[in-house]
């Protein structure tokens, strides 16, 4: 081969190189941006049917919205449902789930990729006075990771078809999760997966645990083989029946795919001191190993998406 030929062909596979390494890269600002907007004092912590989940649901319509490929399941992306309160008693209607569906390139399965954006509004104030529950961990950082990787996955399109979620009414007894199970747009048997993200940016440990594996085993030789990233560590866990509270099962919105025999793999840290306080905020998350969590998340969709094509 002429010189000239054989240069040109080795800048070909550099930038080949260079952009599929890019194609694999989440956009970290934005990460950050969505964060700490939906955790901000404006949204008061998101309590289901208050001025502030309005707010969050705008932001978060808009920017699924905004993506390509997206295509809507329910009227304006939207599902509605209703529930009976277990505190009052009394029924919560027009809660709203936000439902994305980018369509697979090879498959008509889906992967529904969950997080829940509600919190707990505003109550009891704290030692300092501040009584706005911001969940910026819980659950502002998995949100915001949902938003991240459908706008991936929108440039990127995935071989199977993924469903992202933003869900409501969580800590309200996973209520949005139990919705979107019970009038799933098609036939639950269609789900390959669901994977949960909730609380994902704040580990002193710099680790991030799947649950699920214990009950499906097949995803744990997929997971095992993901690059690392540097930064966080994944660790494999509390999903052992008769653990208590370390069996995280039915811990979050994927407890509901569960108990309709859907596999699910939820993707969370341990708890913090944080948890469920009004310090919960923006100013306590750790962005490098947030960003680092959300990268190996995508890793892991990755290798599911490829995987699980060629196990059908």
């Amino acid at each position: 081969m002429p010189f000239l030929q054989r240069k040109l062909l080795t800048i070909i596979l550099v930038l080949a190189s260079f952009v599929g390494l890019n194609a694999q890269e989440i956009d970290g600002s934005k990460l950050l941006r969505h964060l700490e907007y939906l955790s901000s004092d404006a949204l008061e912590g998101r309590k289901p049917l208050s001025k502030g989940s309005s707010m969050a649901q705008k932001y978060i319509l808009k920017e699924l919205t905004s993506l390509d490929l997206v295509e809507p399941l329910y009227p304006g992306f939207i599902q509605k449902f209703s529930f009976e309160d277990r505190r009052s008693k009394k029924m919560v209607v027009d809660a709203s789930n936000i439902v994305a569906f980018i369509p697979g390139a090879a498959s008509k399965k889906v992967i529904v990729v969950t997080a829940h954006y509600d919190h707990v509004g505003i109550g009891r104030p704290d030692a300092t006075g501040d009584s706005i529950y911001n969940g910026a961990d819980d659950n502002a950082s998995g949100t915001a990771a949902m938003l991240v990787l459908a706008e991936y996955f929108s440039k990127n399109r995935p071989q199977h078809g993924m469903l992202f979620v933003g869900l409501d009414a969580e800590e309200m007894g996973l209520q949005g999760a139990k919705a979107l199970v019970n009038d799933f747009p098609y036939p639950l048997e269609q789900i390959l997966l669901n994977v949960n993200m909730d609380m994902l940016s704040r580990s002193d440990a710099k680790e991030v645990y799947v649950s699920g594996t214990h009950y499906y085993p097949q995803f744990k030789s997929i997971l095992e083989k993901v690059p690392g990233e540097a930064g966080t560590t994944l660790r494999f866990g509390h999903d052992i029946p008769g653990t208590g509270a370390e069996d995280w099962t039915r811990s979050s919105d994927h407890g509901a795919f569960f108990e309709k025999k859907v596999p699910h793999l939820y993707f969370g840290v341990e708890d913090h001191v944080d948890y469920h306080r009004p310090s919960d905020s923006f100013a306590g998350i750790h962005p490098e190993f947030y960003k680092a969590t959300v990268k190996l998340i995508l890793q892991s969709l990755l290798a599911l998406d490829k995987s699980l094509l060629v196990n059908q």
